[in-house]
């Protein structure tokens, strides 16, 4: 049973693209006035501002704000966090939306088990450090460093094989970062390291903590899926996409219904998801800052 309300989708969802308008508007301001500002002041709105960027994406791509998919896809494509080519992102998580695949290394592009046999394949330090992106704080901290190289990796190689998609999709995202980095080095004049390291990394960071305990592996797909109330700021951070198995059962549920729509199937929703359930993201770093969520190798793959 969905916990969607049956109603006929605006032609403009616009909290949606209001909220999109004011992030550009917010990051084109941030950075155009950067020199006049304490680094300590650009890194923690920089970085909230690239990962409400992202989960802007996420929203977007799920059919969000418009029926008009061009213009929909042309307001999500802005590469703020310059790794990630969205229409990359769009298709790998669309893929991952297959439920009856969550958490499987086969078949879930945004998994973090391993099969025991690439796990047997990793080198020593490879091996240290995943063990260590099992705990929160390695997520964190680790979690951008080992993602966006293993990402170009990938992409590379399917590039060297001959996917002319692939190839396409980098093509435009070259063009497209290229006027994001006109706008930040020719315009705001703004140092291009500071901005990765002090900007794009520690946004990338702020959204592994969404995605660092939202799933797990379980025999039940629907207990693969967590909940995390009482968010706080941070569920307007993360559209209240802490709310995961609402957006599972229901991509399509705009960001601003999902409270609504938790509130009224909750009983049914944990029931269903066997409680895996987070009282706010401080439960979640209780629980995990230095302890693993779960071993690497998937539990299914695991030998008894």
């Amino acid at each position: 049973m969905s916990c969607a309300i049956f109603k006929p989708r605006p032609a403009i969802e616009w909290p949606t693209l209001s909220l999109a308008l004011f992030i550009y508007a917010s990051w084109a301001a941030l950075t155009y006035h950067q020199a006049a500002l304490p680094w300590w002041v650009v890194t923690p709105l920089g970085a909230w501002l690239l990962a409400w960027h992202t989960s802007m994406q996420h929203e977007i791509l799920h059919g969000h704000p418009t029926k008009w998919r061009g213009f929909n896809r042309i307001l999500a494509s802005v590469p703020l966090c310059l790794w990630l080519p969205y229409e990359s992102y769009r298709i790998s998580h669309l893929i991952h939306h297959r439920d009856e695949r969550l958490t499987d290394p086969f078949d879930d592009p945004e998994t973090y088990y391993w099969t025991t046999a690439d796990w047997a394949s990793l080198s020593p330090a490879a091996r240290w450090l995943v063990k260590a992106q099992t705990t929160l704080l390695g997520r964190l901290v680790i979690g951008p460093f080992w993602i966006v190289p293993r990402y170009f990796w990938h992409e590379l190689k399917a590039i060297r094989a001959g996917n002319v998609g692939v190839a396409g999709i980098w093509m435009r995202h070259t063009l497209q970062v290229t006027m994001v980095l006109l706008w930040l080095i020719v315009v705001c004049k703004m140092n291009m390291l500071f901005y990765v390291l002090g900007v794009v990394y520690p946004g990338a960071s702020l959204m592994l903590l969404r995605s660092f305990a939202e799933h797990r592996a379980a025999a039940d797909p629907k207990q693969r899926t967590a909940i995390t109330e009482n968010a706080g700021i941070f569920g307007w951070l993360y559209l209240y996409n802490n709310l995961h198995s609402v957006h599972h059962e229901d991509p399509m549920i705009p960001w601003y219904e999902y409270t609504a729509a938790y509130k009224a199937n909750r009983e049914r929703i944990l029931q269903e998801n066997g409680h895996l359930l987070y009282n706010g993201y401080g439960d979640v770093a209780r629980r995990y800052l230095l302890r693993a969520h779960d071993a690497p190798v998937h539990p299914l793959d695991r030998a008894p």
